[in-house]
């Protein structure tokens, strides 16, 4: 049996989804126009919103009433996409590139032997030394 419950099935019509949300139907005809939101539609065209479209749909009002337009959100939904997605990425790096073993990471020559020594520790007459 399938969960009904799934945030992404979708299960409301535009009048039940106006419903939900607070937002008149013709107002979620733009989201759409807009790509704000892409509602599932059935085999005869009828708009179908899923949990994840009413949580968007929520998402956008909140940010209307912020102050922003609708280019304004459009701007605030892509940003945040692109959020998500370089996080996802930033996790799969992590994932994907473990560190070297400790006893290589613990190596007295990291750089590939071309380590200098420190000023305070060179060997031989410094520059201006009488000694020299």
């Amino acid at each position: 049996m399938t969960n009904d419950w799934e945030p992404d099935r979708a299960l409301y019509g535009i009048s039940v989804a106006a419903e939900l949300t607070g937002v008149n139907p013709q107002m979620l005809r733009v989201y759409e126009d807009r790509g704000l939101v892409e509602p599932h539609r059935t085999d005869g065209g009828t708009r179908r919103y899923s949990t994840s479209d009413i949580d968007r749909i929520n998402q956008i009002a909140t940010l209307l009433a912020s102050g922003l337009n609708l280019a304004g959100v459009q701007q605030v939904l892509a940003l945040q996409a692109e959020t998500v997605r370089l996080r996802d990425q930033i996790r799969r790096l992590h994932r994907d590139h473990r560190p070297p073993p400790a006893s290589r990471r613990n190596s007295p020559v990291q750089d590939g032997g071309t380590a200098r020594p420190r000023p305070d520790t060179a060997v031989g007459p410094r520059h201006g030394d009488a000694r020299g």
